[in-house]
């Protein structure tokens, strides 16, 4: 296992999409069970999107 910060999985994987991220969601730490080396560009993805919903979620609010 390896932890390592959703910056460093984009800056290595798609760098294209760095400037669409908050700073909270590139600051993320992120475990990856088989470590950055088995990442595909469609797992980023993934990992990408979740962290974004996850950031939703946390910053909704609630009337």
């Amino acid at each position: 296992m390896e932890t390592v910060k959703l910056s460093t999985i984009v800056l290595t994987f798609s760098p294209e999409l760095y400037p669409l991220l908050t700073p909270d969601e590139l600051e993320s730490f992120i475990v990856l069970k088989y470590g950055l080396q088995s990442l595909d560009k469609e797992s980023v993805i993934e990992i990408v999107e979740a962290s974004i919903e996850r950031n939703k979620e946390k910053d909704a609010w609630v009337h």
